[in-house]
């Protein structure tokens, strides 16, 4: 029981821009968004097809605001981390994220690795970044280490000149994943 809890809390970890209610986005619902275009990307022989209409210093802009978002959640910065939040994301509540976020942070020592970051589609005011991810945790109260690994799609959009995480989509590898002490 106590492995199963940990690991939905460490889901929930690998999501933290997403929202703790668990009933707001199904599995279903996400698979239509993807289906429908929405939010996705395609995959070819493993990789991630690049978006070709990203202007330079967008790119360069997006990139930067995504490395930001995975050092602030490393530094369990909540601040930090907020500051990369869009003001009014889209599949979860900016005062619900920053409370949330804080406990996981007193909760949780963990660090996000991220492999293969593409800009997979991009319109005007939003982008979607792909990366392989893998996240290290420590639950402080119960000293168990845990390590997952999957693929995640984080949605920015363009607020204030700056560019903020609206919604992240996550799809976890449970082969790649452990609980131990």
């Amino acid at each position: 029981m106590l492995k199963k809890s940990i690991l939905a809390v460490l889901t929930l970890l690998v999501l933290t821009a997403c929202s703790n209610k668990k009933d707001e986005i199904s599995t279903e619902d996400r698979a239509k968004v993807i289906e429908d275009g929405t939010v996705g990307f395609e995959m070819v022989g493993g990789n991630v097809e690049k978006a070709t209409n990203v202007p330079a210093a967008e790119e360069k802009a997006i990139l930067a605001s995504f490395d930001e978002y995975i050092a602030a959640l490393n530094a369990e910065d909540i601040n930090r981390y907020m500051q990369s939040i869009s003001k009014n994301p889209r599949g979860f509540k900016y005062d619900e994220e920053k409370t949330y976020a804080a406990e996981v942070f007193d909760q949780f020592d963990s660090k996000r690795e991220v492999e293969n970051v593409t800009i997979a589609k991009y319109k005007n005011e939003e982008a979607e970044v792909f990366a392989n991810m893998t996240m290290h945790a420590l639950q402080v109260e119960t000293n168990i280490e845990h390590e997952s690994a999957g693929r995640q799609v984080t949605v920015f959009v363009k607020e204030d000149g700056s560019w903020k995480v609206t919604s992240v989509y996550y799809i976890g590898d449970d082969s790649k994943s452990s609980t131990g002490q």
